[in-house]
């Protein structure tokens, strides 16, 4: 059993519960600008979540030249699942590349920094994750602000994790 599999397994499932959530919304709400949020709508929250996990495993730890993707392409819930099942592909070919190797540290350029930054193979994992997941509260913020009532979409019951196996 590959640990950080089965973690990133455990957040895809929270993930699509806000996706499943998500559909629930008004189409223009998904894309709905809400004045007091970084990047705007809950399409673009979803698709900085992804750029996150293309910026940092892709192009700093799998040294990969990757097109960020574009907000404004993705046009509904389903298109960002799209968006997502490339990224669930690049979480995968990181974990497999560094197995067993996490304390590994990698080089690379930071956008907003002169000098190179080493940064080990959990710290870019646990760093995309826990974005994830911090975005994901404002996404579901977001939400009741445009007076929706959002499922839990944090909570692994007993049940679930059955489920899951």
């Amino acid at each position: 059993m590959n640990l950080l599999k089965s973690q990133y397994d455990l957040i895809k499932y929270t993930r699509e519960q806000l996706f499943s959530f998500c559909e629930q919304l008004n189409h223009d709400d998904y894309v709905k600008e809400i004045e007091g949020f970084g990047w705007g709508s809950i399409r673009n929250l979803h698709a900085h979540v992804a750029e996150c996990y293309q910026s940092w495993l892709g192009e700093f730890g799998l040294k990969k030249n990757i097109t960020p993707v574009n907000p404004m392409s993705v046009s509904d819930v389903n298109g960002m699942r799209k968006v997502f099942k490339e990224i669930d592909n690049l979480v995968y070919n990181f974990i497999d590349e560094f197995e067993g190797e996490y304390e590994y540290k990698l080089t690379g350029q930071v956008p907003w920094q002169e000098d190179n930054e080493d940064l080990s193979v959990i710290w870019l994992f646990t760093h995309t994750t826990t974005h994830e997941f911090h975005h994901k509260g404002q996404i579901v913020s977001m939400a009741r602000q445009l007076g929706y009532i959002p499922s839990d979409t944090d909570l692994l019951t007993p049940t679930d994790m059955k489920n899951l196996s």
